[in-house]
């Protein structure tokens, strides 16, 4: 079992690296130090104790889904026919079991799941869906199939710079 490390207060130099890292995780530690102005030892300690600390989660690339053969993205909302921890935990563990579904989150509202699948095209669309209807609990699905995708997650907004304009 992993012991909780205790978070020390992030400061400006903690925000700037971890803004600098969402924006190139392939950043050499000199030129990250630079941008924040550190030297080299104290920001890679930094870096390193912000991952210890669970701040940054782990480092990858953004791949090209279209031209991996998975250009086809779909929203599906999953309505279970009981709320129990029970019907939760059987479909939270059958879900995660299919590859095509990159994301699930339990919501609040209208419905109980909300599913973000990537597919290479609709005829693998029918075939999850059909794994996906006899999911344990599944009463009922509706799918919204993504036409185009207008923004993407580039990470979390960190700096006041990236905060929406204020509505006038």
């Amino acid at each position: 079992m992993n012991t909780p490390v205790k978070s020390k207060a992030l400061d400006r130099i903690d925000i700037s690296i971890l803004d600098t890292l969402q924006r190139d995780g392939r950043i050499a530690n000199v030129d990250l130090a630079k941008k924040v102005n550190l030297s080299a030892s104290p920001c890679i300690d930094r870096v390193k104790r912000l991952e210890k600390e669970g701040y940054i989660d782990g480092f990858g690339a953004r791949l090209n889904a279209a031209k991996l053969g998975f250009g086809t993205a779909a929203f599906i909302q999953v309505t279970l026919d009981r709320t129990t921890s029970e019907v939760f935990d059987k479909f939270r563990d059958a879900v995660v079991q299919i590859p095509q579904v990159a994301e699930c989150h339990m919501v609040a509202g209208g419905f109980d799941y909300l599913l973000k699948l990537r597919l290479p095209n609709m005829d693998a669309y029918r075939d999850i869906l059909a794994l996906i209807v006899d999911l344990p609990g599944v009463a009922q699905t509706h799918t919204y199939v993504v036409i185009e995708q207008v923004k993407n997650d580039r990470g979390l907004p960190l700096k006041p710079a990236d905060s929406p304009p204020a509505a006038g």
